[in-house]
């Protein structure tokens, strides 16, 4: 594995240190600014091994801290990396989607006084539109739309 080799300006680490020092971040932040710290070359940087005994983390994320720092700069090494969107996951969409909120907005069935989410998703399988379909999708959905 290559190792990336971290030198910061006094500006930067004047900032790690307040972050750490002030301890107000979340933890993963924190954790990420210890790492830099004692990695920085310009201020003797400490091995691998040695950042990992003192922090207690594991040695691919001393490395992903460090690669991050070196490719993609000083914010994006101490910020959380932001998931990508699922697009997959995403179980009722387009024409199914219009079809849910139609029959939300119509009359409930029979002796009902209102739709439940579980009425709408046992409706959408009735109807043959999904095989099997949980309320928290329909939740979800009904949520985005409303």
């Amino acid at each position: 594995m290559d190792k990336y080799r971290v030198t910061m300006t006094t500006e930067e680490r004047n900032a790690l240190e307040h972050l750490v020092s002030a301890g107000k971040s979340p933890a993963r932040q924190l954790t990420h600014a210890r790492i830099l710290l004692q990695a920085d070359t310009g201020a003797e940087g400490r091995p691998d091994e040695a950042i990992v005994d003192a922090l207690g983390i594991s040695p691919r994320c001393v490395a992903r801290v460090r690669q991050r720092f070196v490719t993609e700069g000083f914010q994006a090494a101490i910020d959380r990396k932001a998931q990508p969107p699922r697009p997959d996951k995403i179980k009722i969409k387009g024409d199914l989607e219009q079809q849910l909120v139609r029959l939300a907005c119509s009359d409930p069935p029979e002796g009902r006084g209102r739709w439940t989410l579980q009425l709408l998703a046992d409706e959408l399988v009735v109807l043959g539109r999904v095989n099997a379909i949980s309320i928290e999708t329909v939740r979800q959905a009904l949520k985005k739309t409303a």
